[in-house]
């Protein structure tokens, strides 16, 4: 199982690292939006009340005008019915004196300063009052705070809203609207500003709490699903490809393992053609003296004998012909410095789908000082290729969980030496010594050419190729060549 999942972690990790990433966009994207709306809705709140307490001044302003000290009608009175904030207008005429020190005490600031005060704030009560006095004549405006909102321009739903408004002034609070309970996790908005009336110096202050059931966890799940469909198609595309060059090396490899097979099919026929066509050329020329002594028919005999041993003669050069054609090429003159562990993981590559189909437990730790051998890359690639698929082909006679394989490599006696270890039924002892002979094989439809082959290989490339029984079960077999020089 956790060789099946090997290949799955980097695409596993890319895709958790690039679904919490857009994630994480998608939410500061959408916070960004919830902080934008909450400061625009602020923004308005202030706008709104700083016109409210303006316009008191204003109506301070207005009265100062219209009013004289022998104006018995008192306008002013009037004002309730007009603007429903302003809860009631006091006036002081002349010597008259305010009933109260806090409104005495504002009068002068007033006065002193050429505009409004405040005079009381009580937000317990939801009230404050502000006084102007101007000239012979003083006004005070007790004002409903709830009452001056403007809800029907207000921006937000005051029962609904997640936005808690409030008004603040020296350590007091009023709460406009309530919003939703502030909690400890998740992420919170402030907004706090002046009213634009400095004889009304309230502060708005919002604020909105986002907690996580807030996200936008649809859109993320969205992204992250519709993430995982895309690397899977691409995983998916991913092996196609390397299948398809994996079927392609092993279609080359097929290729070239058949010519050779063929190479040695051939060198074998010839060896085994060339013995009784010479014998029949010494018989056919032993026959020609005997005829030469007897006494009938002289002359054809001889002919006869004569021309038996011309065909011979050209059958065994017809089969030295085939032979020269067929035979390999020196490989030695054609080796190169070759990294052992990069044939043997090129070999693990092309079968790692048959190991993973049979359940093979392979075990290949290349050592630092791996070395690099003299080699024919391609007769190389053939011999690993090969040894792996004999180990395979010996392992399917075991049960599954017995199924393992070991590649070692190592530097022995300025050799550098692959050993294949597997644990299969192993070779009989009486087997053992021809192993490697052409045509010989233990194998039910198997043409006893493939170890041949790879000792053939081996040996032509200044190598060896053995094989051993391997403790406590299965077989070993050895690949010894030539080191590079800079090993």
């Amino acid at each position: 199982m956790r060789h099946r999942l090997r290949p799955l972690l980097p695409w596993i990790a890319l895709w958790l690292l690039v679904s919490a990433a857009g994630s994480a966009w998608i939410a500061r994207s959408a916070l960004d939006r919830l902080r934008d709306a909450f400061e625009t809705d602020a923004r308005i709140v202030h706008r709104l009340l700083s016109q409210r307490v303006v316009q008191h001044d204003a109506i301070m302003a207005t009265l100062a005008l219209l009013s004289g000290p022998d104006d018995a009608a008192q306008p002013e009175q009037r004002l309730a019915s007009v603007y429903p904030q302003i809860l009631g207008v006091q006036r002081r005429d002349g010597a008259q004196a305010w009933p109260d020190e806090q409104l005495r005490a504002a009068d002068v600031v007033s006065r002193a300063r050429g505009r409004p005060v405040l005079s009381e704030v009580n937000f317990n009560q939801g009230r404050y009052q502000i006084v102007q006095g101007v000239g012979l004549t003083s006004h005070a405006l007790r004002i409903d705070i709830r009452a001056m909102v403007p809800w029907s321009e207000w921006p937000m739903a005051p029962d609904r809203s997640p936005v808690r408004v409030m008004l603040e002034h020296e350590g007091q609070r009023f709460v406009l609207q309530a919003g939703a309970p502030e909690g400890s996790a998740g992420w919170r908005f402030d907004f706090r500003k002046h009213l634009a009336a400095d004889s009304q110096p309230f502060d708005v202050v919002a604020v909105r709490q986002v907690g996580w059931s807030e996200l936008p966890w649809g859109w993320m799940a969205a992204w992250t699903g519709a993430l995982g469909a895309v690397l899977a198609a691409l995983l998916a595309l991913q092996r196609q490809r390397t299948e398809r060059r994996r079927a392609e090396e092993l279609l080359r490899l097929g290729q070239v393992a058949r010519l050779n097979t063929l190479g040695e099919l051939a060198a074998g026929m010839a060896h085994e053609l060339n013995q009784p066509l010479t014998a029949v050329l010494a018989n056919a020329q032993a026959a020609g003296r005997l005829l030469r002594e007897d006494p009938p028919d002289l002359d054809t005999a001889r002919s006869a004998m004569t021309q038996a041993a011309e065909q011979a003669r050209r059958a065994s050069q017809v089969v030295g012909r085939l032979r020269r054609a067929v035979e390999r090429p020196d490989l030695a003159a054609q080796t190169r410095a070759v990294p052992l562990a990069d044939a043997v993981r090129a070999a693990l590559y092309l079968l790692e789908p048959e190991f993973a189909r049979q359940q093979v437990s392979v075990q290949f730790n290349a050592p630092d000082n791996s070395p690099v051998v003299m080699a024919d890359p391609v007769a190389l690639e053939q011999i690993t290729h090969n040894l792996l698929r004999n180990a395979l082909q010996a392992l399917e006679q075991v049960a599954p969980e017995q199924r393992r394989l070991e590649l070692r490599l190592g530097i022995e006696e300025g050799l550098g030496v692959l050993r294949v270890s597997d644990s299969g039924p192993g070779i009989p002892p009486d087997v053992l010594p021809r192993i490697f002979e052409p045509f010989f094989t233990t194998r039910q439809g198997g043409l006893g050419l493939g170890l041949s082959l790879c000792e053939t290989l081996a040996a032509s490339m200044g190598g060896s190729l053995s094989a051993a029984h391997h403790a406590p079960q299965g077989a070993t077999l050895r690949l010894a060549l030539p080191l590079a020089a800079s090993t």
